[in-house]
């Protein structure tokens, strides 16, 4: 089916699409491929911001070390999604497209510090914006930082690109008998207790009316589907 194509909206990525097949690091060929696909939705007339996460170099939560404090393995996790924010507008611009780059943390010379007019200016004037540095704070997941950034510009709806291809009502991994919904309301989703986004997130979303789109980021085309409000069965869940 089609929904009305939102005229702005937000996508988060997770650092790992960003990466090789290890899930680390950065590669090339996936860069230009999501990059091809946002500029398509740009052209369609969508204006896009984007939140990058950081899990290919580091994840927070996930540290293994033991030394390591869960405040500043959190502070290094945000600057990853700085490292990744920098290498995906690095890539729309080699492609031509115009790219804002705002980072919850002000990283002098490198990138500004948020704020919501200004992103807002950006991206009418044709900007692809990239949010950086998640919420600014420990213990916050990139979940929230779309959620929250999603509020601020005036989002119509928040997009979670995943590896799956929406939401179940129990692990497709472990069920065979699973099932995927096409469509769920946001009291269905916390009554069956389903996960779409952390429940910070979630909450937000429910409070400010934001619909959640959630999709499989690796099926053809599924990016710039997603961005123009194009949702064929198969693809994604939208929560509403």
């Amino acid at each position: 089916m089609v929904v009305p194509t939102p005229r702005r909206v937000v996508m988060k990525l997770s650092g790992e699409a960003l990466a090789n097949n290890t899930q680390t690091g950065l590669c090339d060929q996936q860069l230009r491929l999501m990059s091809q696909q946002i500029i398509q939705a740009v052209k369609a007339g969508v204006q896009i911001g984007l939140v990058v996460g950081g899990g290919n170099f580091m994840r927070g939560a996930a540290s293994l070390s033991t030394l390591i404090d869960r405040n500043t393995a959190d502070q290094i996790g945000m600057l990853a999604t700085v490292m990744n924010a920098l290498a995906l507008g690095d890539v729309l611009n080699y492609l031509g497209q115009k790219v804002e780059i705002f980072s919850a943390i002000e990283i002098p010379g490198v990138c500004p510090r948020f704020n919501a007019k200004k992103a807002i200016q950006a991206m009418e004037s044709g900007a692809v914006l990239i949010f950086a540095a998640g919420t600014g704070n420990p213990f916050c997941t990139t979940d929230s930082a779309a959620a929250l950034r999603a509020i601020e510009i005036q989002a119509q709806c928040v997009i979670k690109a995943t590896k799956v291809d929406g939401i179940y009502n129990k692990d497709p991994k472990k069920y065979s008998d699973a099932v995927r919904y096409d469509t769920l309301s946001f009291d269905q989703a916390l009554t069956q207790k389903l996960e779409v986004m952390d429940l910070g997130a979630f909450t937000l979303c429910q409070s400010f009316n934001l619909p959640i789109f959630v999709m499989d980021l690796y099926q053809p085309q599924a990016i710039y589907k997603a961005l123009v409000g194009e949702i064929n069965s198969g693809l994604g869940t939208l929560v509403s």
